[in-house]
């Protein structure tokens, strides 16, 4: 009969999934202390800024411990599950000698190794392998200086040590002008963590005041406090965190120009009945949103600067031959925008049943972080909370932002009477680094027009 032993048991590190992000939070556990599990079993459920995704174990075994409560935020390369598995350290080395390193858990040593991405990740942990450290035996401060060395992204120790901390607590400092260099780093391996950071933050804020005699005055108790049965104080975090982020970023990064037109879409609100009962569109989402949004591509193709991006640090435009288009969708854990790709090659019945896909994902609330990546321009229809419309902000990356405003029966001159025709407003934001004003007039001139006459689809798609 086997014995567990220390060697045998895995630490299932919070994986990289993708896209650059740092951090995740966990919504559930689906397994406890003691169970068994197998490899490609799913054991939680975490929220990134991105979109909620399930993580599976890439091994078999039964569950050690779960490090940390459900809620809490963990930092990417932090171990959160261990699980003992049974004969794992066999096949590695010769027992006795293995236990007897002090320095066994390598990878342990490494806060920032980056476990393999989520989409067919479950290989067995010998494939993935670390950059080897130099010398039979690393003493603490070497074992510090060779983490360090893959945290800046060097091959070899510079002269001068950059302290270790983890990118979030590098922003973190950033943010507080602290100096990285003037902590003494609390972490395991002597790496800063975000305790160390608020506390030589402390007093460097706390210093002016100290020598003021009139420190009774300055002091803003009341502002920490809050009426606890009035008010509910909700963390920002996830979704809604990355949204806010993205949208300061924006709107401060990227000059946004925005115009309006008012349209008459009776034409398209009769030829969405029509497709409804067409044979090739059967089982489909039909709305006005499809149509919408191929009028939105064929005046992208009849004005194919707009779909550009900004590179700052090449001082470039980015001219994009393909069309990612994002639809803005609200969900419970936020306002997300995931694209479909290549949607300028998509007939009508394809970019009904991608809409479709789209829609129902993101409100199931299983949307993909890939599928957030690469958007080009987005449509945000506002219309459905029975807005007018509004002056929408670029999602970061994009060169445009379409909203569509309710559509409302309305008097409306017709053929020179005045009639009841539907109508809505269409507002599109643009960034005016790349697009000047006549340009995003004809786009938004283009899109109007296709649903005012419906049947210019035919002739300029």
């Amino acid at each position: 009969m086997t014995t567990m032993t220390e060697a045998s048991v895995r630490e299932f590190k919070m994986p990289d999934v993708g896209e650059g992000l740092t951090e995740a939070e966990i919504l559930k556990w689906y397994v406890q202390p003691g169970d068994t599990v197998t490899d490609g079993q799913v054991v939680c459920e975490v929220e990134t800024a991105k979109a909620a995704v399930e993580l599976p174990i890439p091994y078999d075994g039964v569950v050690r411990a779960l490090h940390f409560p459900e809620g809490t935020t963990v930092d990417v390369g932090t171990s959160i599950i261990a699980v003992a598995v049974e004969g794992a350290a066999a096949p590695e080395a010769p027992a006795e000698p293995a236990r007897a390193v002090p320095a066994q858990p390598k990878e342990e040593a490494k806060p920032e190794g980056r476990q393999p991405v989520l989409v067919g990740y479950g290989v067995a942990t010998s494939s993935t392998k670390r950059r080897p450290r130099k010398g039979p035996e690393v003493t603490v401060p070497a074992a510090a200086q060779a983490v360090q060395s893959e945290l800046n992204g060097h091959g070899a120790v510079a002269d001068k040590v950059r302290p270790l901390a983890k990118p979030p607590v590098r922003k973190l400092a950033k943010d507080l002008g602290v100096d990285l260099a003037a902590i003494t780093p609390s972490g395991p391996d002597g790496v800063i963590t975000r305790e160390d950071v608020h506390a030589a933050a402390t007093p460097r804020t706390a210093e002016p005041a100290a020598p003021a005699p009139t420190a009774p005055v300055a002091a803003p108790a009341p502002v920490a406090s809050y009426d606890i049965a009035r008010e509910t104080r909700i963390p920002v975090k996830g979704v809604r965190k990355a949204t806010a982020q993205a949208m300061v970023g924006s709107a401060f990064t990227a000059p946004h120009v925005t115009e309006f037109v008012t349209v008459d879409v009776t034409r398209t609100m009769k030829l969405v009945e029509e497709l409804k009962h067409d044979k090739e569109m059967q089982g489909l989402r039909v709305n006005p949103l499809l149509l919408i949004a191929k009028a939105l591509l064929v005046a992208i193709k009849r004005n194919p600067d707009v779909n550009a991006s900004w590179d700052e640090a090449g001082q470039e435009i980015v001219r994009k031959h393909y069309v990612n288009l994002g639809i803005a969708a609200a969900t419970p854990r936020g306002l997300i925008v995931p694209n479909i790709k290549d949607a300028h090659d998509k007939t009508l019945p394809q970019l009904a049943e991608a809409l479709g896909e789209l829609v129902t994902t993101a409100r199931e609330g299983k949307t993909s972080p890939a599928a957030m990546q690469g958007g080009t321009v987005t449509i945000t229809n506002v219309g459905v909370f029975g807005v007018d419309t509004g002056t929408p902000i670029l999602n970061p990356g994009e060169s445009a932002i379409l909203a569509v405003g309710a559509i409302k029966l309305q008097p409306w001159v017709h053929k020179g009477k005045v009639k009841p025709r539907q109508v809505t407003t269409l507002a599109l934001s643009f960034d005016h680094r790349l697009v000047d004003g006549e340009l995003g007039s004809k786009v938004l001139a283009d899109v109007a027009a296709v649903l005012e006459q419906p049947k210019r689809l035919i002739t300029w798609a």
